[in-house]
């Protein structure tokens, strides 16, 4: 089993069987054809090179019998598949067919954030949120505003800023006007909404222009919002861009003074909303990084914080082991009900889930979205699911939740912050290089290739549970560490590199 790997690839380790009903197994290093590998006791001859990550065929899978991985279906052999051979696009059909659901018949209730255990230095805010980073944000009300918005943050390049103001950034975009129907406008204010009131913010301006359909008085007159400073402008009652540039530092100047007294306090780690994510998947994904920050969001729900996992497309194939462990039926049927309005939102442009795998992810050996699923779901451990979210909706209760968004990584990590994600932890196999402007994104390697390859980029190296150096609780261990410094101002290679993606989701036309 994969704990007990050795570092040095041998007939017994080589290859990787996650749950003793699969009839494959993942490579764990190249293997050449001819290759002797023994698992289960029994020798198994290579036919086909395989790469690492890649899977193989355990015993003969006659044509449209079911290929088990993590003792999961991930599809039917198209083929004959013969023992020893490579199992992947060319030989392994993707089935949409659901497994039966088996919702809960008892209600548990929510928790409460446990205030013993550890804790980190943040900003507790007024509405008993707590930051992580303490930051001025301007907000671009719409694409129209959006150039004046990155002027404005761009002239404190090179400033020296107090020692409790992390910076100012813009939050440029190319929504905010021509849109049809109020669904989608009501999400991108929803969007920006939580962009404007988000815990790592302590002050915000939201911008203008003046005439698009986002007008700005929408969030100067939010009762809902964090009680923080928030300025209003538009840049065709400021005189145009310069002047709009000039008069926004003027307000900004008195906004750095007041988040200078600010400072951080010690605060429990459950106030910590640890947003879960992952790009550039591969095959290493579900064995190493996933489960590790599994271990991880287990540990943060336990205490009372709220680790949330998203991306839509990327639970499917795996919903019912999510819906198996909701704290009560409706709960497992609002889950449920996401991934019916997506799968109709694929329809209408004629997709489907399976669209979702990368070139990338398949040349890590992933397959189909069945499979990235099911190893995109151990990001969140084991723990009950408390509260399903919509796209950018306000995280509040204690425990595990998952959030409607996109698998599209800069969306997903948009709508995660946006509901108050004040942390972002994000695996990766292919080695995604991926951020935001005001939230601490921890990079988690899948495998030390990338790792090594793309140094500047990672965190934590995950790899070394596949390489037998490691075990999952260890890595998972490294990760909640990590978790707690970087709450209390550690930087992320991501911080460092200056990362500031930030993508609302458009839902609708354009007009």
């Amino acid at each position: 089993m994969l704990l007990e790997i050795d570092r040095l690839p041998t007939a017994e380790n080589s290859a990787i069987q996650l749950h003793p009903a699969d009839n494959v197994a993942v490579a764990r290093v190249p293997l050449a054809a001819g290759t002797v590998l023994r698992t289960g006791g029994e020798a198994l001859r290579v036919r086909d090179a395989v790469a690492a990550g890649h899977k193989i065929s355990l015993r003969k899978i006659a044509a449209g019998a079911t290929v088990f991985r993590y003792g999961q279906p991930i599809g039917l052999a198209a083929e004959s598949i013969e023992p020893g051979s490579h199992v992947h696009t060319h030989n392994l059909a993707f089935d949409e067919r659901r497994a039966a659901y088996q919702l809960p018949a008892t209600s548990m209730p929510v928790g409460a954030r446990r205030e013993d255990g550890p804790s980190f230095l943040g900003y507790l805010r007024s509405d008993g949120r707590a930051g992580t980073r303490n930051y001025i944000a301007v907000v671009a009300a719409s694409n129209c505003a959006a150039h004046t918005a990155e002027q404005i943050a761009r002239s404190y390049a090179g400033e020296t800023l107090p020692p409790n103001v992390d910076g100012v950034v813009a939050f440029p975009h190319g929504e905010g006007c021509g849109h049809s129907g109020s669904a989608d406008l009501d999400q991108l204010r929803r969007t920006l909404g939580g962009v404007l009131a988000h815990p790592n913010v302590s002050a915000a301006v939201i911008l203008g222009l003046g005439c698009e359909g986002n007008q700005i008085d929408h969030y100067l007159g939010d009762a809902g919002r964090r009680s923080a400073p928030l300025v209003g402008m538009t840049v065709q009652a400021s005189g145009g861009t310069r002047s709009t540039v000039e008069a926004a530092r003027r307000e900004i100047a008195r906004l750095i003074e007041a988040a200078a007294a600010e400072s951080r306090r010690p605060i429990p780690a459950s106030r910590i909303v640890l947003g879960l994510n992952c790009g550039g998947s591969d095959s290493f994904s579900g064995i190493t990084a996933n489960p590790a920050l599994g271990r991880c969001s287990d540990w943060l729900a336990e205490l009372g914080g709220t680790p949330v996992l998203a991306e839509t497309p990327e639970i499917f194939g795996a919903e019912h082991l999510l819906v198996g462990r909701a704290r009560n039926r409706e709960v497992a049927e609002r889950l449920l009900a996401k991934i019916d309005e997506y799968k109709r939102y694929l329809a209408r442009f004629g997709g489907s889930f399976d669209d979702n795998p990368s070139p990338g992810n398949k040349a890590g050996g992933l397959t189909n979205i069945l499979e990235k699923s099911l190893g995109a779901a151990a990001k969140s451990g084991s723990s009950p699911l408390i509260e399903v979210y919509d796209y950018a909706e306000r995280i509040d209760n204690p425990g595990f939740a998952f959030m409607n968004t996109p698998g599209y990584d800069p969306v997903s990590l948009t709508g995660l912050a946006a509901g108050g994600a004040n942390l972002i932890a994000f695996t990766t196999g292919r080695g995604s290089a991926i951020g935001f402007p005001t939230v601490p994104v921890i990079k988690i390697a899948s495998n030390s290739q990338t790792f090594r390859g793309m140094r500047d980029n990672m965190d934590v190296n995950a790899g070394r549970i596949a390489d037998g150096e490691c075990t999952i609780d260890q890595v998972g261990h490294e990760i909640f560490d990590l978790m707690l410094a970087v709450a209390s101002g550690r930087r992320t290679s991501a911080e460092r590199l200056g990362h500031q993606e930030f993508v609302p989701w458009r839902i609708g036309p354009v007009m």
